[in-house]
């Protein structure tokens, strides 16, 4: 049996830190050989959101007015996509504030029960439910609003109706929900929810939930998978998939991938110079990795080897 290392040395210089090639010293002719992967060392640096995945964008639409989120690449959980949805009413006056903390009127949380994401949308007041004085509103007693107060009158819309959360195609799948999903309006708190559903629910106050359908996805590359040049496999499609590293670590943290039971795969007859090593997704395009810290240790044998 014979090793190869293939390390950062071998990296194809083209930022994506995922496309190896591994040069022999001297032209190698195989006949009936097997190639395994021995070990991966390698940083979990892979972003779950990002330009290249086109999942990077969400909105919502206030008084009939949409706004865009745009999220820079990076790992983010649920948690942190909110706090970007906060931040971007913070940035457009869409909150109030309440005894020093501030009043959001949606929200993004995870459902641990439902095995879910939930969404949360809540009644916008309008200015007649509000006195001006000085320059700010405080809203009126025996409102719902009550001691809140805003200096941005842009806050009000024309009537009750609630914030609308717009989920586009690839960044809805993040969250379990339908291409395009789209929270209601709820006009003058006139929104009835379908009989019978176990998805979407809403209280007497207007405040509407709604479950995603489908289990959430929030990183749509929880393992990634290796492939190579020069595979013979006629039941693999594509041939050159040999083998799948899982991110079985908090976000930064090593890799420490390391085969027990080596799964030979035959190599191609032929003399070769070289072998090309790619990292792709669960979509088989390739991904891009931010550290290119990485090292890979194959094994190679011929089938007259007894190992």
């Amino acid at each position: 049996m014979r090793t190869l290392v293939i390390s950062q040395s071998n990296l194809i210089p083209d930022g994506f830190n995922n496309k190896f090639v591994y040069r022999f010293p001297n032209s190698v002719f195989f006949k009936d050989d097997y190639v395994a992967v021995n070990s991966i060392n390698m940083y979990y640096s892979w972003f779950n959101i990002t330009a290249e995945l086109n999942n990077n964008v969400f909105r919502y639409i206030w008084g009939g007015v949409t706004y865009t989120i745009n999220i820079a690449d990076g790992l983010y959980e649920v948690s942190q996509l909110n706090q970007l949805l906060q931040f971007a009413f913070i940035s457009n006056g869409h909150y109030l504030t309440l005894s020093g903390q501030n009043v959001y009127f949606a929200e993004i949380l995870v459902n641990t029960t439902r095995y879910a994401t939930q969404i949360n949308t809540y009644l916008i007041p309008t200015a007649s439910q509000f006195t001006l004085n000085a320059g700010v509103y405080t809203g009126n007693i025996g409102t719902a609003y009550a001691g809140m107060t805003t200096t941005n009158a842009a806050f009000f819309t024309a009537t009750n109706q609630n914030p609308q959360i717009v989920l586009p195609a690839n960044f809805n799948q993040l969250l379990g929900f339908i291409a395009g999903f789209t929270t209601d309006l709820n006009n003058n708190n006139a929104y009835v929810p379908p009989v019978g559903s176990n998805f979407i629910s809403k209280n007497g106050a207007g405040t509407i939930s709604y479950i995603s359908t489908t289990a959430p996805n929030i990183q749509p590359n929880s393992s990634i998978i290796l492939s190579m040049s020069n595979i013979d496999n006629s039941y693999a499609n594509p041939s050159s998939l040999i083998y799948s590293v899982v991110a079985n670590v908090a976000f930064g943290e090593i890799i420490n991938e390391r085969s027990t039971n080596f799964i030979w795969n035959k190599l191609i007859d032929g003399t070769y110079n070289q072998l090309r090593l790619e990292f792709l997704g669960t979509n088989l395009q390739p991904i891009r990795i931010a550290d290119p810290a990485i090292t890979i240790t194959l094994a190679i044998k011929n089938k007259n080897e007894n190992i």
